[in-house]
């Protein structure tokens, strides 16, 4: 039986469907199922281009490790990452020493994607390959007009938010 759970920017209302990729990326999902619900300041990607990501201490007990990567996520793609607390302190990526959750030595961004033309390179580091585990099902323009007025209007205050939905 598909797992779905909800993904949602409070301030904006917006709110979207998604379904976990069990089959493509059971460790990912379980990890992500078995954390849910998760909530922290929403951001736009700098980057990345077309995402929005929350930034979370790492709740995994053993990372889930590399499955269905990529570097180029499609509309709809929700995608998991995972870095080391230090990895995300420079200067270009906008965070000041303790501004990501660092409780934990792991940082997890889960993002989301809304459009096309996606990359995933950071001029920094380089490549940045993401677990794609789940896929929105419903909702994804309402979720995309919410993330075009964030990164024209700013994300202060924005919460994203994901949360089970029992189907």
């Amino acid at each position: 039986m598909p797992r779905h759970f909800e993904v949602k920017l409070e301030r904006r209302g917006a709110r979207a469907v998604a379904r976990l990729l069990d089959d493509a990326a059971p460790r990912t999902c379980a990890a992500v199922w078995d954390a849910l619900p998760l909530s922290s300041q929403a951001y736009h990607g700098k980057y990345a281009r077309n995402e929005v990501y929350q930034l979370v201490p790492g709740f995994a007990d053993t990372e889930p490790g590399p499955e269905n990567t990529t570097i180029t996520p499609i509309p709809g793609d929700l995608v998991y990452f995972s870095f080391a607390a230090t990895e995300l302190y420079t200067p270009s990526h906008g965070y000041r020493e303790g501004a990501t959750p660092a409780e934990r030595d792991r940082v997890v961004d889960l993002a989301y994607f809304y459009e096309r033309n996606n990359l995933l390179l950071n001029p920094d580091s380089g490549w940045v390959p993401g677990n794609v585990f789940a896929t929105i099902t419903e909702g994804l323009a309402e979720l995309a007009g919410a993330s075009q007025d964030l990164w024209l209007r700013g994300v202060e205050g924005e919460r994203l938010t994901f949360s089970r939905l029992e189907r």
